[in-house]
Protein backbone atom coordinates (compact mmCIF):
# COMPACT_ATOMS: atom_id res chain seq x y z
CA UNK A 1 0.00 0.00 0.00
CA UNK A 2 1.19 3.53 -0.68
CA UNK A 3 1.93 5.54 2.44
CA UNK A 4 3.53 8.88 3.15
CA UNK A 5 5.93 9.18 6.09
CA UNK A 6 6.57 12.62 7.52
CA UNK A 7 8.04 14.27 10.59
CA UNK A 8 6.11 16.94 12.46
CA UNK A 9 7.39 19.00 15.39
CA UNK A 10 4.53 18.08 17.75
CA UNK A 11 3.72 14.46 16.74
CA UNK A 12 7.15 13.17 15.68
CA UNK A 13 7.02 10.59 12.87
CA UNK A 14 3.64 9.78 11.38
CA UNK A 15 2.19 8.06 8.34
CA UNK A 16 -0.67 8.99 6.05
CA UNK A 17 -2.54 6.37 4.00
CA UNK A 18 -4.38 8.19 1.18
CA UNK A 19 -6.71 5.30 0.22
CA UNK A 20 -7.96 5.03 3.81
CA UNK A 21 -7.70 8.77 4.62
CA UNK A 22 -5.82 7.62 7.72
CA UNK A 23 -3.14 9.51 9.60
CA UNK A 24 -1.45 7.85 12.57
CA UNK A 25 1.74 8.41 14.57
CA UNK A 26 4.50 5.82 14.47
CA UNK A 27 4.75 4.38 17.99
CA UNK A 28 7.46 1.74 17.52
CA UNK A 29 10.10 0.86 14.93
CA UNK A 30 12.38 -2.13 14.44
CA UNK A 31 15.27 0.11 13.34
CA UNK A 32 16.11 3.64 14.43
CA UNK A 33 16.48 4.64 10.78
CA UNK A 34 13.07 3.02 9.91
CA UNK A 35 14.18 1.53 6.61
CA UNK A 36 14.27 -2.20 5.94
CA UNK A 37 12.30 -3.15 9.02
CA UNK A 38 8.84 -2.88 10.50
CA UNK A 39 7.00 0.00 12.12
CA UNK A 40 3.96 -0.05 14.38
CA UNK A 41 1.44 2.77 14.23
CA UNK A 42 -1.01 3.92 16.91
CA UNK A 43 -3.98 1.94 15.56
CA UNK A 44 -2.01 -1.33 15.95
CA UNK A 45 -1.06 -1.94 12.31
CA UNK A 46 2.46 -3.28 11.67
CA UNK A 47 3.96 -2.26 8.32
CA UNK A 48 7.11 -3.53 6.62
CA UNK A 49 9.15 -0.75 5.02
CA UNK A 50 11.55 -1.06 2.08
CA UNK A 51 15.32 -0.84 2.45
CA UNK A 52 16.47 2.75 1.83
CA UNK A 53 19.40 4.97 2.77
CA UNK A 54 19.46 6.07 6.41
CA UNK A 55 19.60 9.73 5.35
CA UNK A 56 16.47 9.56 3.13
CA UNK A 57 14.66 12.91 3.26
CA UNK A 58 11.13 13.15 4.64
CA UNK A 59 8.33 13.51 3.69
CA UNK A 60 8.40 10.58 1.28
CA UNK A 61 5.78 8.38 -0.36
CA UNK A 62 6.67 4.68 -0.44
CA UNK A 63 5.12 1.24 -0.84
CA UNK A 64 4.72 -0.53 2.50
CA UNK A 65 3.29 -3.96 3.24
CA UNK A 66 0.81 -4.45 6.03
CA UNK A 67 1.65 -7.59 8.00
CA UNK A 68 -1.01 -10.26 7.94
CA UNK A 69 -2.55 -8.87 4.75
CA UNK A 70 -1.17 -11.32 2.18
CA UNK A 71 -2.66 -14.49 3.64
CA UNK A 72 0.42 -16.35 2.43
CA UNK A 73 2.70 -15.83 5.43
CA UNK A 74 3.96 -19.10 6.91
Amino acid sequence: MKIMIRRSPDAGLSIYVPKKDLEEPIVEAEHETLWGGWIKIANGWVLDLPQMAADTNLPITINAKKRGESGGER
